[in-house]
């Protein structure tokens, strides 16, 4: 009897049933119906992570954040429900955790974002407990409201780490509902602290500008350069590291309120395998997404080397790209969609307000709306709270689309009065 590893095959073959790896199943099945599609994805729910910041500011409730995955694919896409050990291109292989292997003609790498949780010192036993949360994880968004709810004054820290994360506005957005929340009830925190390992607030400086005032506008203290290296919940105490003088300087420092995000990467089967690159991540063209060495696979999202900011929002021009080239491709075409590194991320500044910050490949500044978009607005608040959730639910993975609205603006070099 052979021991070899079972192998199954499929024309297109997707990793990640997240927000990428759902919307181009979708998209490839509107276009091509009879296409042999499988999916590869251990959960068995999908999470719309966007609204996690909302729950954790007390205005969404998390199990409305969730669905079941069979309700979110089409129904006639093979669901594959494990874990992907290791990428294998030059056999076109997909190695999976029982050893089986998946071959495929085409592959779609749209694993998402890894979450180092053990990255930092003590903080994986710390979580969910001892004034420790994050709203990167489902199960301890509603802790932060929690704890937000029962602030009564201390020290409220805030933190992101170096590198790339998933929504990178999404570590300030936390402070902002809080500080919100605190203001409304009559509530003075001791000291209100943004720690980043960061440069600035934000990556684009036209925005940082107006975030910078935002910051100020609660009082906050900003710190940039810090690393959070450890946390001691049952003390209470983070640790920080920074650099002086050249010299790396540890800090402890006591919180009543920790809200962490933690250092993030791609996947270790990416980063481990023969797509990556140096930095580890799912290399890719940055305007086909097509791998550079190996012209079967392709890749959006978070996983990708892309520089753009990595936002659900970008799936949302990636897929039509990816899509429309990975079917030429099957025609023995070239590559006919080119993306320009749009992003956008809707930063909620207060409960009520929201700051819609898009972009492209070099900061270009382009808003799909002609008003100044440094201004928190209220009708923005309507697009994150309303609009968004039933747009990702209806149009997006579903494979549907709206018209491009987003482009060039140009705007005053002065930053306009911010209200919160």
């Amino acid at each position: 009897m052979s021991n070899a590893p079972s192998i199954r095959k499929h024309a297109v073959v997707i990793i990640g049933a997240g927000t990428g790896g759902a919307t181009v199943a979708a998209r490839l099945r509107r276009n091509q119906p009879g296409l042999d599609i499988a999916i590869i994805d251990p959960s068995n729910h999908h999470d719309y992570q966007p609204a996690w910041t909302l729950v954790g500011g007390g205005a969404y409730r998390a199990e409305d954040t969730r669905h079941a995955l069979h309700d979110c694919l089409p129904h006639d896409v093979r669901h594959i429900a494990q874990r992907v050990n290791a990428l294998l291109p030059d056999e076109r292989l997909v190695e999976l955790d029982d050893g089986s292997r998946v071959a495929y003609d085409y592959l779609v790498v749209a694993a998402g974002i890894q979450i180092n949780w053990n990255a930092i010192d003590g903080l994986a036993d710390a979580l969910g407990k001892n004034g420790v949360t994050s709203n990167y994880r489902y199960d301890l968004a509603p802790y932060t409201w929690e704890l937000v709810r029962q602030f009564r004054g201390g020290t409220a820290i805030f933190t992101q780490p170096a590198g790339a994360v998933k929504c990178p506005g999404a570590p300030q957005k936390a402070l902002y509902l809080a500080a919100d929340h605190f203001r409304r009830q009559g509530i003075k925190a001791d000291s209100l602290q943004f720690r980043t390992a960061g440069a600035t607030v934000f990556g684009v400086p036209f925005y940082a500008q107006a975030l910078d005032k935002v910051m100020a506008s609660y009082g906050a203290d900003t710190r940039f350069g810090q690393h959070l290296v450890q946390v001691r919940g049952a003390d209470r105490i983070a640790v920080f590291e920074s650099v002086v003088n050249g010299q790396p300087v540890r800090e402890e420092v006591a919180y009543d309120l920790l809200h962490v995000v933690p250092p993030q990467s791609a996947p270790d089967f990416i980063r481990q395998s023969p797509l990556a690159d140096a930095a580890g991540w799912l290399e890719v063209d940055k305007q086909t997404l097509r791998h550079p060495r190996y012209p079967n696979v392709f890749g959006l999202g978070d996983c990708t080397s892309t520089p753009n900011s990595k936002t659900a929002a970008a799936i949302k021009s990636q897929a039509p790209v990816l899509v429309g080239n990975l079917l030429g491709a099957l025609r023995g075409a070239g590559n006919v969609e080119s993306y320009d590194g749009y992003a956008a991320c809707p930063l909620t500044t207060s409960r009520g307000k929201v700051l819609l910050a898009e972009f492209t490949y070099g900061g270009t500044i382009t808003p799909s709306f002609p008003l100044d978009p440094r201004v928190p607005r209220r009708s923005y608040w309507w697009l994150k709270r309303s609009f968004m959730p039933w747009f990702y639910w209806n149009i997006l993975i579903k494979g549907r689309g709206l018209p491009v609205t987003h482009k060039s603006r140009q705007f005053p070099a002065g930053v306009p009065s911010v209200q919160p």
